[in-house]
């Protein structure tokens, strides 16, 4: 699970935050709220937070300051700013704790989204709890895997082509196939082009996409069958990637 913090000084937006992070990362993601940038610290610390979305206007003290304060004790977390406030001076202290992203409200849900699978991404590589060691990198490179580039790809499509229907993670497939969390993060970004949860929900809207030609098939069954167990957040998904519902992508290659 990853651990994110969401800090808002207004109590309707941490909520809004926390439930479009609860509907798009279901099973993935654990929310912690703060309301204020004092306690937006104290929480990070407190719950080993890896991803911390911050307001920047907040009482106490500001997101900007609350996100010196992680960085320094956390230097390899993730942090994005959730502001109304477009203001360079904002942007330029932003950029010097080296922030992930920066987002203005009123935003669209596919920029949290896309902000918080990168995060996810680095999270894999660099989280103390996913850390085994830079001594297993280093001696996997030194003995030469020559067997990775012709292998990998393969392996790794047949363990998703096998099991993309059951609740996996990036986890379930490194182990699977013997290799470091660390490791598989780093030569399936290598070999893949994008990171594991983009690439696996792109492989099961792929299969969607299958389905829904066959009008037989309901949707809710559809979502099921592609791995996703609630059909809301399938449409969200196949929305999200494809742009259009499945009801109406269906319709639309119906009518071809």
């Amino acid at each position: 699970m990853y651990r994110v913090l969401v800090a808002d000084d207004e109590p309707i937006e941490r909520q809004v935050v926390s439930k479009k992070i609860k509907n798009f990362f279901p099973d993935q993601a654990e929310v912690f709220l703060a309301e204020n940038g004092i306690e937006a610290v104290k929480v990070f610390e407190e719950n080993c937070c890896q991803v911390a979305i911050l307001d920047i206007e907040m009482p106490g003290m500001n997101g900007l300051d609350a996100a010196a304060v992680i960085r320094e004790k956390s230097a390899k977390s993730s942090i994005i700013f959730l502001t109304a406030f477009d203001e360079f001076g904002y942007a330029k202290r932003a950029i010097k704790v080296r922030a992930l992203d920066y987002l203005l409200k009123p935003g669209y849900d596919d920029d949290l989204v896309n902000a918080l699978e990168k995060a996810f991404s680095y999270c894999d590589l660099s989280s103390d709890e996913n850390m085994v060691g830079g001594e297993e990198i280093q001696e996997q490179s030194a003995n030469e895997r020559t067997d990775v580039p012709n292998t990998f790809v393969r392996d790794v499509g047949q363990y998703i082509d096998e099991h993309y229907k059951d609740d996996i993670a990036l986890q379930d497939v490194a182990t699977f196939l013997g290799y470091s969390e660390v490791y598989f993060c780093k030569i399936f970004k290598q070999n893949f082009g994008r990171n594991f949860i983009a690439y696996l929900n792109g492989y099961r809207i792929d299969r969607a996409k299958e389905l829904l030609a066959n009008p037989s098939i309901n949707i809710k069954d559809i979502s099921s069958e592609a791995g996703y167990r609630d059909a809301n957040y399938f449409t969200r998904v196949f929305k999200r990637i494809v742009g259009t519902t499945p009801s109406e992508y269906r319709q639309g290659a119906l009518n071809k």
